[in-house]
């Protein structure tokens, strides 16, 4: 598992927008997956049954977070208060991939996240969002179509 912790905490981390959060499903991945060993069936490759988890995993949380924020805003809570724990940056403060992904829907975000950091092929990242192969291939390619233009701006300036 420690070949896998640091490129599973940065897909969760890119996923998620935060290292807390990030911190916390890898933990549960890594429980899941010690207690779930024994019934790993060898049907597909380890690291594909891995990241299958971490993808689920991220999807609980995202989903748990977003419900969080609409509790707030309907009780009109600063969500600044409840999480003054850490600062997350501006997207535009952030370097790198982060500074991207903030601009593509989260499903999009998930398979250039798999493609870039956890370095999977098409059918592996197919398998673990249990999408088709072509389907998948379409995403990345009109997310990175969506990301050229927006930042094609930026590249001439």
């Amino acid at each position: 598992m420690r070949r896998y912790q640091r490129t599973l905490f940065n897909v969760c981390s890119r996923y998620l927008g935060n290292d807390r959060d990030a911190d916390d499903v890898c933990q549960e991945v890594m429980l899941k997956v010690l207690y779930g060993l024994k019934n790993f069936e060898g049907k597909s490759k380890f690291k594909t049954w891995l990241y299958s988890i971490t993808y689920n995993e991220c999807i609980t949380q995202y989903r748990k977070e977003r419900r969080k924020r609409r509790l707030m805003d309907a009780l009109s809570l600063d969500p600044l208060e409840e999480a003054s724990e850490e600062k997350t940056p501006a997207p535009e403060e952030k370097g790198g991939l982060d500074r991207w992904l903030v601009y593509v829907n989260p499903i999009d975000r998930e398979i250039l996240v798999l493609r870039f950091v956890a370095e999977l092929e098409f059918q592996e990242i197919a398998d673990i969002m249990h999408m088709g192969l072509s389907a998948t291939k379409m995403r990345y390619k009109r997310a990175l179509d969506k990301l050229r233009e927006k930042f094609a701006g930026i590249a001439e300036t």
